[in-house]
């Protein structure tokens, strides 16, 4: 017969939603880890986590109320310290008598290295009783919790006000002492909709007793699984999908113990505001659930999510209603005011905003990115007047009522004023996507104009916020720039533009000494190794390697030089070939002097012969193949010299006495390294 379940419950005022999830997670684990380190659980470990917003508790299975027995050797000094010429030394006598025993009782063990006095005893099990207080109140203390708080005249702390403690192991109440509390096998229901403790009998009825006596569901998963499908079924009988994101659910999922989905609308006239606006407000302030049509318009139904359930929610939507219409009529508000002012004439005003005290104002960074995005433009072959412009107009929207009360809508913003002010589509595409991608796995600008504004948005930001030694460092990261890095590569694989030229010339807008000497290269390697971030996920690491080895100054190739590498990999001479890649660039590098041009004349050997006519028969192939773009074929063909390579090193000395032709081998294999080399470095393909 299995141990029962322990239960273990603090009962508190409302936890911070944000961190309840979380806590939950970390106050099991704790507990349960704690038990299992004690050798109190029988079995496998096995444990159900609970967080709602006034309890964190945990239910583990199969706990034992006491150890089992354990065979204790505590070992002592060594048999030739312990004993001269017959008699005890002081070191013997002092350990017999910390272990309470006489010298004859002691025995002599051998530890793996020599032999040793060693005490043997069997130490008694300690009970659940004994052991349980300083688990919880261990598990209490990991917990991530940023800012702690006393309450009443108590001294101890924690997140929020405790004000009961249940440790119930079967049937049996575990008496234990934690934050000052006594443990029992009672706690509270809903604050509302419960009345009178709860009074357990059984440990396992934890989660069926909260649910019908206390109208609390326990379980953060589960009722967060309840909430998601009645907001399902109730956008689908009204033909829409609900619009939130899996932060939203979690963070209205801790703010309630017994949820009802309810049906709410707002006035209709609010819908003239950019929907942006108004699902923004609803989620970000009221945590409601903007619905969406077919169409992905905003609808002027929302859902919300109650903590009471009641026989007439009739005044529970209608208040709700009338703190919506508030909220919506301040969106309404700015909307109106800010299109009184359109968005170039604003521009003044954002020499008055500052970017960095060491930078300058965003007037002068919005100079800077006109110059870049034009750049970048003439480059891609983009109207430069049209980038101009929408540089120019890129931060304008940062001056509105409605991006000043909701920031997350710079750029959304300025792409509606925009098109208020009758500037062209293009323009107000590229005020919203110069934001792109804003995360991992977002949206890139769509149009050349748009990347251009883009580019130079984070270009600017890469190397003016590193030129003046604001470096990320471990997790510190404030002006994102790992995250602009990736937005910048992500961008540059769809398009032929130069890394260094990119980066020379965002560098050379900044005024005279004023970043730090080695900016641009430092960004560079920098980029570099994000770059292997960002492709790690979907190629082999030494296939990673082996391209990102040459530093590409383009990325518009290199999805497709990642790929043929792949598919060498799997040639059957691909092995051959990166072994003998790498035995080239290690005789190489034992050249003296510069590498030149092959003399027919000084190959003596018909294997040496062999291998310079394979490789000037195969060099204008693979250039060819290279020039196109066809990664695949230029690999597939110089798997094709294997041979010859296998020839060369098996019948002939590189390094011979004689210094000229020594030197033509050398060149020789220089000619073979930057053939086999043409797509990226193979001899890392070994590795």
């Amino acid at each position: 017969m299995m141990s029962p379940i322990l239960l273990i419950e603090l009962l508190t005022e409302e936890l911070p939603p944000k961190a309840l999830n979380n806590l939950g997670k970390h106050f099991a684990q704790a507990i349960a880890e704690g038990l299992e380190k004690t050798q109190l659980i029988d079995g496998a470990l096995n444990f159900t986590a609970y967080a709602s917003p006034r309890r964190l508790a945990v239910a583990v299975q199969n706990v034992k109320a006491v150890q089992a027995d354990q065979q204790i050797v505590k070992k002592g000094v060594s048999v030739a310290v312990g004993m001269k010429d017959g008699v005890p030394s002081k070191a013997l006598e002092g350990f017999a008598r910390s272990c309470g025993v006489e010298i004859g009782s002691l025995k002599i063990i051998n530890d793996g290295k020599q032999d040793v006095y060693a005490h043997e005893f069997t130490q008694s099990g300690q009970t659940l009783a004994v052991l349980l207080g300083d688990i919880v109140q261990a598990a209490v203390k990991k917990l991530p919790i940023p800012k702690v708080m006393r309450w009443g005249s108590s001294t101890h702390t924690f997140v929020r006000p405790v004000h009961g403690l249940m440790a119930l192991h079967g049937n049996q109440i575990v008496p234990i002492n934690v934050l000052g509390l006594d443990s029992s096998n009672q706690t509270l229901g809903h604050r509302f909709l419960s009345q009178g403790a709860i009074v357990l009998s059984q440990a396992d009825d934890y989660a069926t007793q909260l649910a019908e006596q206390g109208k609390v569901i326990a379980q953060f998963a589960e009722r967060k699984n309840h909430i998601k499908s009645e907001l399902d079924k109730i956008a689908g009988s009204l033909n829409a999908t609900v619009a939130a994101d899996e932060s939203l659910l979690d963070e209205v999922t801790a703010l309630v113990e017994y949820p009802v989905v309810l049906q709410a609308s707002f006035d209709e006239k609010f819908l003239a505001v950019p929907q942006e606006c108004l699902i923004l407000t609803m989620q970000q302030n009221q945590k409601y659930f903007p619905l969406l049509d077919k169409n992905g318009k905003l609808m002027n139904q929302f859902l919300l999510v109650s903590n009471l359930q009641t026989a007439d929610s009739s005044h529970i939507i209608h208040g709700n209603e009338r703190v919506l219409r508030a909220r919506l009529s301040d969106a309404e508000f700015f909307y109106k005011q800010d299109q009184k002012a359109d968005l170039a004439s604003r521009l003044p005003k954002l020499a008055n905003v500052v970017y960095h005290n060491k930078i300058g104002s965003q007037a002068q960074r919005v100079e800077r990115l006109q110059k870049i995005a034009v750049y970048i433009a003439g480059c891609l072959n983009a109207d430069k007047t049209v980038a101009e412009r929408a540089a120019m107009l890129a931060k304008a929207d940062l001056l509105t009522e409605m991006v000043g009360e909701f920031p997350e809508l710079q750029g959304v913003m300025g792409k509606y004023y925009a098109q208020l002010d009758g500037e062209m589509p293009e323009i107000a595409q590229a005020i919203e996507q110069h934001y792109y991608p804003r995360f991992a796995g977002d949206t890139l600008p769509e149009s050349p104009i748009a990347t251009a504004v883009a580019l130079a948005d984070k270009l600017e930001t890469l190397v003016g916020i590193w030129g003046i030694g604001l470096i990320p460092t471990g997790d510190k990261d404030p002006y994102a720039l790992r995250r602009s890095a990736l937005g910048v590569l992500r961008m540059l694989m769809n398009y032929p533009l130069s890394i260094k030229d990119l980066l020379d010339f965002v560098a050379a807008q900044f005024p005279a000494n004023l970043l730090a000497e080695n900016t641009v290269a430092e960004v560079a390697d920098f980029m570099q190794a994000r770059l292997a971030v960002l492709l790690q996920n979907d190629f082999a690491q030494d296939v990673v390697v082996a391209v990102l080895a040459q530093r590409p100054d383009r990325l518009d190739d290199l999805l497709a030089k990642l790929q043929a590498v792949q598919a060498f990999k799997q040639l059957p001479e691909a092995a051959a070939l990166a072994a003998a890649n790498k035995r080239v660039q290690n005789l190489l590098k034992k050249a003296d002097g510069d590498l030149g041009e092959v003399r027919a004349d000084l190959l003596a050997q018909d294997e040496e012969k062999a291998l310079f006519q394979a490789v000037q028969n195969l060099q204008p192939i693979v250039q060819k193949s290279v020039e196109n773009q066809d990664f695949v074929s230029a690999l597939t063909e110089l798997a094709k010299i294997k041979p010859q390579v296998d020839a060369f090193f098996d019948g002939v000395m590189v390094m011979a006495d004689d210094v000229a032709v020594k030197q033509n081998r050398l060149n020789l294999l220089n000619l073979l390294a930057n053939l086999m080399n043409a797509v990226a470095d193979i001899a890392l393909l070994s590795e």
